[in-house]
């Protein structure tokens, strides 16, 4: 077995020392365990000795180096009725830094708020620690125990802990993988267990505290993911989201990188790893209150930040992910931790329960490929192979601009061609039969005039049947609409930029159908009016199904002319409704005709009126 671990040499008197280079550095080149540079867990095969110190219990901010912290925290008073408040004065409190104004009220407020964690009934707690800490190491000043095994290869921030600092937090971890045997992969974990030290009053309460996160049961959320499947479906969603919200950014990281998903991988080392202690304690704060929905919010902020830091040219040639890694350990230069907290609640994200539902589609997708151990996952560009892809409309490096505005657990596959007017036909019923059974879908679109333009649908079309004799639409709030010639743009559910105006439906609101659209789909495609759409209500799913990310019943919509992503019929498709229609096609999938709709709040795709020259709907391999 690997023994992880680093020899702690004692300075004399107990006073912070640092770890000698390692042999055959030149002289300096040693990173300092006490410093505020990260260390690195070295992984060894023989069994490293470290000192174990049973009086390391020393009370909040003795297993701090003062001299190495950024900026020593303003003791201030603390009002009486500070931890009474209600929760929602309390988030206003953390957002503006109110506990960076004491050290005291700072530990005071950590503890108690993880104390009112809900967690499962049988939580490891500080008697259990002694007990187990007292097991493990008994009374003897050397140990040759190795950290669990979930922490392999994984980065170790110290945060300006001094040495015996770095000594608790090892015997907290390796408690933790003691007590906790199914967490499988967690990196973020000692870097949480290294904040919380600088705000316990020992080794014990720290343990309490992180149990209570790591055993929270909280619906529809956690605090600290626990497997390499959890861990790289979190950092999909983040790709999602970043996709959605950050688009400048995506764009940049996607044609400068031949692995995206690598570098959004590391979304949450850039908070709890990257940015320096002055920054990490701030977005604990929040943390703490408001769960991991905030980390994403934080997260998509630095990316926001950095796109307005560096331009197309200064990247050519770069390693992004080490550019985006010195950003953020230099953040001070960019943006102070106040602004970049206020543009990151700034954000308008979906509500917990969206990102869950997504988050949990990502861990199925990754399920179905057989992803759940620690392995690398195939980047989205390299799912549309430049060799082998072949498509009588777009080029292989058009499809893959397409394949990265996709949502990540779709990206996995490569695209399949379904139907081709150039081999199928120009008939409904054809394309009908061809995409059944498919979802999602890429629908591309070749005009006479020499204009492409698309859909990205995430409904199969046979959806388009439950709704009876009468045309409903249907579909979910990932349908987008794009063009790709003459110019490269993609048109998102309004609500994507507005989430706003999208409230969560209560659990005892249930929505009513409203009337169809049979005479849009049944009216001449050439010169229709613009009259308002309206929407059929999508059949509940199938029992047992996954409810789907962005699907129009979780939400309250002040518009349901804003919520028509799709609709078929014998006599036509539509795609995109309200006062127009983004895209509609006649029976015989010839003509066309694009106009704005409130749906995706778009242009015209191509020109309004126009001739369909190819067509082309592509689906996602499954392995």
């Amino acid at each position: 077995m690997l023994q992880v671990g680093l020899s702690l040499p004692r300075s004399p008197g107990g006073a912070a020392g640092s770890f000698p280079a390692a042999e055959g550095d030149g002289g300096g080149s040693g990173q300092e365990v006490l410093g505020s540079s990260p260390v690195t867990i070295v992984i060894t095969s023989e069994a490293d000795t470290w000192d174990i110190d049973a009086s390391s219990c020393l009370g909040s901010g003795h297993f701090v180096d003062w001299d190495r912290m950024p900026d020593p925290e303003q003791q201030a008073p603390i009002a009486r009725d500070i931890l009474s408040k209600p929760r929602k004065e309390l988030k206003k409190l953390a957002r503006e830094g109110y506990w960076a104004a004491s050290r005291t009220l700072r530990a005071q407020v950590y503890h108690q708020l993880i104390q009112q964690v809900a967690c499962r009934l049988v939580t490891p707690d500080a008697l259990v620690y002694r007990d187990v800490a007292n097991r493990l190491f008994g009374k003897l000043s050397v140990s040759s125990h190795p950290l669990p095994e979930f922490l392999e290869g994984c980065s170790m921030p110290t945060y300006c802990l001094n040495l015996e600092g770095v000594t608790a937090l090892k015997k907290i971890l390796i408690c933790v993988g003691n007590l906790f045997p199914d967490i499988t992969y967690s990196p973020i974990l000692p870097s949480l267990v290294a904040l919380l030290l600088h705000y316990s009053e020992d080794e014990a309460q720290c343990f309490e505290n992180i149990s209570r996160l790591i055993a929270s049961n909280a619906p529809h959320t956690s605090y600290i993911e626990q497997s390499f499947l959890a861990h790289q479906a979190s950092c999909m969603t983040f790709g999602d989201l970043a996709n959605k919200h950050c688009p400048a950014a995506h764009k940049l990281i996607a044609s400068t990188s031949e692995n995206v998903f690598e570098v959004y991988s590391e979304w949450l080392s850039w908070l709890f790893h990257d940015l320096p202690f002055n920054y990490a304690i701030r977005v604990f704060d929040v943390y703490l209150l408001e769960g991991r929905k905030v980390l994403y919010r934080i997260a998509l902020a630095l990316l926001k930040q950095y796109r307005l830091s560096v331009t197309s040219a200064e990247l050519e040639g770069t390693d992004i992910k080490a550019d985006l890694q010195a950003f953020m350990q230099n953040i001070a230069e960019h943006v102070t931790v106040d602004k970049l907290l206020e543009r990151a609640f700034g954000i308008r994200l979906f509500s917990r329960k969206e990102i869950w539902l997504l988050q949990m589609a990502n861990r199925k997708a990754l399920m179905e490929r057989g992803i759940t151990m620690v392995q690398s996952r195939q980047s989205f560009h390299l799912a549309v192979d430049i060799q082998n892809f072949s498509s009588s409309i777009v080029t292989a490096q058009e499809m893959r601009i397409i394949w990265s505005w996709i949502p990540e657990r779709f990206s996995l596959f490569p695209p399949l061609l379904l139907f081709s007017t150039s081999e199928d036909g120009c008939s409904l019923q054809r394309f009908y039969s061809c995409c059944e059974g498919y979802e999602p879908t890429v629908l591309l679109i070749k005009t006479a005039e020499g204009e492409v333009c698309g859909a990205f649908l995430s409904s199969d079309w046979s959806e388009r049947k439950k709704s009876g004799a009468t045309s409903g639409f249907f579909g979910t709030g990932e349908c987008f609409v794009f063009t790709v010639r003459p110019e490269t743009e993609r048109y998102e559910w309004v609500f994507i930029k507005k989430p706003e105006l999208a409230k969560a439906v209560p659990r005892s609101r249930q929505r009513s159908p409203s009337p169809s659209p049979t005479s849009l789909l049944g009216s001449s495609l050439i010169g229709h009016s613009t009259s308002s759409n309206c929407l059929t209500v999508p059949t509940p799913q199938r029992k047992g199904r996954l409810s789907p990310f962005l699907a129009i019943r979780h939400f309250l919509l002040p518009s349901k002319t804003a919520s028509m992503f799709m609709a078929g019929s014998r006599e036509g498709i539509i795609i995109g409704g309200g006062g127009g229609q983004a895209l509609s096609l006649d029976a015989n999938l010839l003509w066309g005709r694009t106009e704005h709709c409130e749906t995706f709040d778009n242009p015209p795709l191509c020109q309004e009126n126009f001739k369909v020259q190819l067509l082309e709907v592509w689906g996602f391999q499954n392995p």
